[in-house]
Parts: structure tokens; sequence; C-alpha cells
């Protein structure tokens, strides 16, 4: 991953190639709806951001309106003060973003929404480690079913993941071949874990911060 200081958002955003994703983390604020999201997607679009309109697809993924580019697919995520905006070129990224938090639950949630085998790996870990290795699990799934444009609905059983050496990996995914799409995990720090997911080759990504407008 290339970091990429805020200054340089229009010329990094000018220079996004088709074998790229820009990953872009910023402070959230609920008050403040989309705004942030037009705003960065203005810079890509090369248009004022009162000019981005945004369109909910079936499941309610957000894209861009009839008339702006069609090459420049995008998704957000956002999670208490943090967000997450992935940018590229001719894909449909999925991202996940969740703050790490106790999960006295996590066991009983996994055995109840996700894959056997996932669930039976999380109570193979010493209950400390479990809620960070569930969030994995959640973030990842959520990331592929955003990029598939579909919602919690579709079952996360539907869907298996594995977590190991630092890695993430789609094992299986009901009516998609698993080898062709790609699963990251973004190293973010600060009690944050975050997953990419999207459908095609490999992608160099690049991540970096937005500074705040306050």
């Amino acid at each position: 991953m290339i970091a990429a200081p805020a200054p340089t958002l229009a010329n990094v955003a000018e220079h996004l190639r088709d074998d790229e994703i820009h990953v872009w983390r910023l402070d959230h604020q609920q008050s403040r709806g989309r705004a942030p999201l037009r705003a960065l997607l203005a810079t890509y679009l090369g248009i004022a951001a009162e000019q981005v309109v945004l369109a909910e697809g079936e499941h309610g993924r957000p894209a861009l309106a009839a008339g702006l580019d069609p090459t420049l697919g995008f998704n957000w995520s956002h999670s208490g003060g943090h967000a997450l905006v992935a940018v590229g070129r001719h894909v449909a990224p999925g991202i996940d973003l969740e703050c790490l938090r106790p999960r006295p639950h996590a066991l009983q949630l996994a055995r109840r929404f996700f894959c056997a085998e996932e669930a039976a790996a999380l109570a193979a870990l010493p209950e400390a480690e479990r809620g960070a290795v569930f969030l994995e699990l959640w973030t990842a799934k959520e990331a592929v079913l955003k990029a598939l444009g579909r919602g919690l609905a579709f079952g996360l059983d539907r869907l298996s993941v594995a977590s190991a050496d630092g890695r993430l990996q789609l094992r299986r995914l009901h009516g998609d071949d698993a080898g062709a799409w790609q699963l990251q995990r973004l190293a973010l720090g600060h009690g944050l874990i975050a997953a990419l997911a999207w459908r095609g080759g490999e992608r160099r990504i690049r991540l970096g911060t937005l500074a705040s407008d306050d």
C-alpha cells in the first residue's frame, strides 16, 4: 500500500490507473450524510460536488447516476467517527469497516449466521481472540456482498471466508467462482478492522488519509 497525504488528492485522483484501487480514510459525521463522499467523487470526476448525483441500486448500494462517468466504481463504509471510500475504474469495489469492540456473543452469532467451518474455526480460538477474528470475517463477507451489489439478505452462510497468517481468502461464493475474486485486509490500526473486495485480477491498493474539514 502507498500512503497518499491529503493535499495530493487532486493529483492522485487525476492519475487513477486501471490496475489500482484508491482507498481514502476520512472522518465521519452523521450530520453531514454523504456530502464528504460526493466531494471526494467530484475530484475524480472533475466536476463540482453539487453535480455528483447518486442513485440507489436494487439492494441499496450507491452508484453514480446516469450521465456521469460509467467507468468509475466506488463504495464506502463508516463506523463510529471513521469512514473509508474505495474508488476504481472498470471495477465494482466493496469495502466494509468496523470499530473493534468487545463481542461477548461472537461465537453464538457465528454459529447462527456463518458457515459451519467458520464457526468451528472461531470456536477453536481462545475466547479473548474471537471478537477480532469474528469482525475480520464479518467485514470480509460484507465487502464481498457490497461488491456483488447485494445486502445481508443474500445470506452470510452462502459465502465462506478464511483468515490466516494476516491474509483473507474467499473460499466459496454461492453462484460464482470464488477464485475470480480478490479479498484484502486493510491495515488501519487504531482499533479499526476493514476489508476490501472486488471481482477481477489483482490491483495495487493505494491507501490515503483525508484531513478533516473542521
